[in-house]
């Protein structure tokens, strides 16, 4: 049975404790300095900050510090008043530079005969990524309310081109290309509805479908553009099987973008081509930096452009990114979403002067017997 002693240092060693745990826990960075300057409190958040570790600074003095803290630090001392939220530089000769913003007072310490400084640290950078979160999610909610309100309109103008079309239709019933048209029209009629639900993106209409039969569509849609721009394409669509579960008007959207995309990368004069492989239920050789599972269908969309800055690959799918003049960013958001709701994946790797390729990976559906 513990005495009274026993247990008043069981309290003091459990209050320590819970304090070193509420200290290491804060998101703010925290620096204690005694009156005769040596740091005596540096939490983990300081440490992450200044990219210095607790052994490096504890019991040392403050010309470990950064400059800036040293000064900050220093003014306090001198003239006894707070500061209050200033900005500092940390690792100004370590990128990515850092700014964090500081607040310093003169605090009694413990039983110290004289005052030290707390600093408190905020991670400004952090604090402007929430910042541009916000924003773009503002933006999200502004550009849906006008896609609905531009729904609307083009709604009612695609009734005018669609009785035009059919009636097209039934007097030329061999004409290619009204056929297209017609075609195209009742595409951008499902996209137009899929907006006005506006809750959500629509759920992806299941049927079984011929992979092969969608990307034929999509590259029959896109061969004018092939032909204005001198690219030659290089169809290798070879996979025994090819039977998917899926939305077909979904995923020409998804084929169409690539394809523009790799027009627009090549501008003048190139090769596009256009593959499929089977991964069989035995597995096969995975493509570098993409993950194929057995049983599955991978397409790939591989052009002769420019290639994709490495610094520009990690944000490619996010929405809004763009490096077009007049582009929306919401393209390759937009086919990767639809990918994901197929149970797949898309993957994209580039290099500079020599093309990129986007490669597609669908599950596929058991052969019929």
């Amino acid at each position: 049975m513990l005495n009274a002693k026993d247990s008043e240092t069981e309290l003091v060693q459990e209050k320590l404790i819970l304090t070193d745990v509420l200290r290491q826990s804060l998101t703010s960075g925290v620096v204690v300095v005694d009156w005769k300057t040596r740091v005596i409190l540096f939490n983990r958040e300081a440490a992450s900050l200044t990219l210095l570790s607790a052994d490096q600074v504890l019991n040392h003095t403050i010309d470990v510090l950064p400059i800036s803290l040293q000064e900050v630090i220093q003014e306090t001392f001198t003239t006894r008043r707070p500061v209050n939220e200033r900005q500092v530089i940390l690792r100004e000769h370590a990128p990515p530079e850092l700014r964090v913003q500081v607040r310093a007072t003169l605090d009694q310490i413990a039983e110290e005969e004289k005052p030290g400084v707390v600093l408190l640290l905020n991670d400004l950078n952090r604090n402007r990524e929430m910042e541009m979160n916000l924003r773009r999610l503002d933006r999200l909610a502004r550009v849906g309310i006008l896609s609905a309100g531009i729904a609307h309109e083009i709604k009612n103008a695609l009734v005018a081109m669609k009785t035009f079309t059919e009636l097209l239709l039934e007097q030329n019933k061999d004409t290619e290309i009204a056929g297209i048209v017609g075609h195209e029209i009742q595409r951008i009629d499902s996209l137009i509805s899929q907006i006005l639900k506006f809750a959500g993106p629509a759920k992806p209409a299941f049927s079984r479908n011929h992979l092969h039969e969608v990307l034929q569509t999509s590259l029959r849609l896109v061969q004018h553009q092939f032909d204005t721009h001198n690219i030659d394409l290089v169809r290798s669509l070879t996979s025994a099987h090819d039977e998917v579960n899926c939305d077909e008007k979904q995923l020409e959207q998804v084929f169409i973008n690539l394809l523009l995309n790799a027009v627009e990368a090549i501008k003048e004069k190139g090769t596009l081509t256009v593959a499929s492989e089977f991964i069989p239920p035995s597995g096969g050789d995975a493509a570098p930096n993409h993950k194929r599972q057995p049983g599955q269908i991978c397409v790939t969309v591989r052009d002769t452009g420019a290639g994709i800055p490495p610094e520009n690959l990690s944000r490619l799918f996010d929405p809004f990114f763009t490096t077009k003049t007049e582009g929306t960013g919401l393209g390759l958001a937009i086919t990767r979403r639809i990918i994901q709701e197929h149970s797949g994946a898309i993957d994209v790797r580039s290099e500079l002067n020599k093309g990129t390729v986007f490669t597609v990976a669908l599950p596929l559906l058991p052969a019929k017997l």
